[in-house]
């Protein structure tokens, strides 16, 4: 990969360059990637910001709301003069003003079976912080279709939880973690149950260092691992998963069937 950063790149992501994983070759490969971000709120805010920080070169977001003024405890994408406006318009305002060198890409529209595949075919990996198990599945199972690498977070309260899923490399996908059950029921909210808002920012933070892992394949992936963070206790804990064989996403022959990559 040759190395063509102009000056401008060179100063903003000299940091970034100092690291010998890095390096001019790394920060040309951040700039020739694109990222799919579900939701553009508490765990979205910080997992675009950084990753438009570090230049990585088209982002896109998909969402359907708009900003409301109780968002903006966690949700630092957004500001009090742009409640009520789309919530991906308004993060496009903040990570174009942050990194003008990227490219954002405002999807406003809720993820359905019809647009799905379709999103996030467009972009190389896939992070995940929507709010509803509905979605959860459906990104899911789309990223197993497409042999995209998934890197998903949740957050309630004073906890969080982050894994990778790379089912086109041999790993787990989400619904390995978390069968499907029978009958769907609605995920604990946070407008029902409260959200801490620094936990969104250290999970978000934490998606975003892992997604750009990936993409500079640097390190240890969270492939196989759940990662669980604590905050009242202050304690992080790592639990094993591995793929199920009869899982109806990824188990048998269903991720090579249901393939569009």
């Amino acid at each position: 990969m040759s190395i063509d950063l102009t000056e401008n790149e060179i100063q903003r992501y000299s940091r970034h360059i100092l690291l010998p994983e890095v390096g001019g070759t790394g920060q040309m490969r951040l700039r020739q990637s694109s990222v799919f971000i579900v939701g553009a709120g508490g765990l979205g805010s910080p997992v675009a910001c950084y990753l438009a920080a570090a230049g990585v070169g088209r982002i896109g977001l998909v969402d359907h709301d708009r900003v409301e003024l109780s968002n903006l405890q966690r949700q630092f994408l957004h500001a009090t003069d742009r409640v009520g406006m789309p919530k991906v318009t308004s993060a496009r305002h903040m990570l174009e003003a942050l990194n003008p060198e990227v490219t954002v890409e405002p999807h406003e529209a809720q993820l359905t079976d019809d647009n799905v595949d379709d999103l996030v075919s467009r972009y190389d990996l896939v992070c995940d912080g929507s709010d509803n198990f509905e979605t959860r599945y459906l990104v899911n199972a789309a990223c197993v279709r497409q042999r995209k690498t998934l890197i998903s977070a949740a957050v309630l309260r004073f906890d969080g939880q982050i894994s990778t899923f790379r089912p086109h490399r041999g790993g787990p996908c989400y619904a390995c973690l978390f069968p499907r059950p029978e009958k769907d029921t609605p995920a604990p909210s946070c407008g029902d149950s409260g959200i801490f808002g620094a936990v969104t920012g250290v999970l978000g933070t934490l998606q975003a260092t892992e997604a750009l892992k990936e993409i500079l394949e640097l390190g240890e992936s969270l492939d196989g691992r759940l990662l669980l963070w604590d905050a009242l206790a202050a304690r992080f804990t790592t639990i094993s998963i591995t793929r199920d064989p009869a899982c109806p996403v990824c188990g048998g022959q269903a991720s090579h069937d249901s393939s569009h990559g």
